[in-house]
């Protein structure tokens, strides 16, 4: 039983690996070690929230072949990742840039944080200098003890 889950833990560990196709790889041992990192940082369109080297999809597939040819072709690692982001948008990119329009989505989150906290702040203070409740009358405290003496 021990056997079993080691040899199935292994294979669920090495599907990641079995992603890039022998055919894909590139010759050159240092042109490949460059087209896999430079993979890991491009999504797969397909999967999503999954970079190219790990994805068995087709288009995954497309992509690391288009990333070795331009590594082939001489392009460097910026080179090769903007032909990419040219012809796919910055969406293919796992980690998008900070500028443009991508800035306001990068600043969003923070900034409703701080306006959460400035406006919860501006609570509290408000609710602190209130003036507090003035307590009963004499008539109204007479008024309750005649009605508490009534009840069962």
């Amino acid at each position: 039983m021990r056997r079993l889950a080691l040899v199935l833990s292994l294979i669920v560990m090495a599907g990641p690996a079995l992603a890039v196709r022998p055919d894909e790889m590139l010759p050159d041992p240092a042109e490949e070690a460059r087209a896999r990192a430079l993979s890991q940082g491009l999504r797969c369109l397909v999967c999503r929230n999954e970079s190219i080297d790990d994805s068995d999809a087709d288009l995954a597939h497309d992509l690391r072949v288009l990333l070795r040819d331009r590594i082939k072709a001489g392009d460097t690692d910026q080179q090769a990742v903007d032909y990419i982001v040219a012809r796919y948008g910055e969406f293919v990119l796992l980690k998008p840039t900070t500028s443009g329009g991508n800035l306001i989505l990068w600043l969003a989150g923070p900034a409703a944080l701080l306006a959460g906290a400035a406006l919860a702040f501006a609570a509290l203070r408000r609710r602190a200098g209130a003036p507090e409740a003035a307590g009963l009358s004499p008539e109204d405290q007479a008024r309750l003890a005649a009605l508490l003496k009534d009840q069962p």
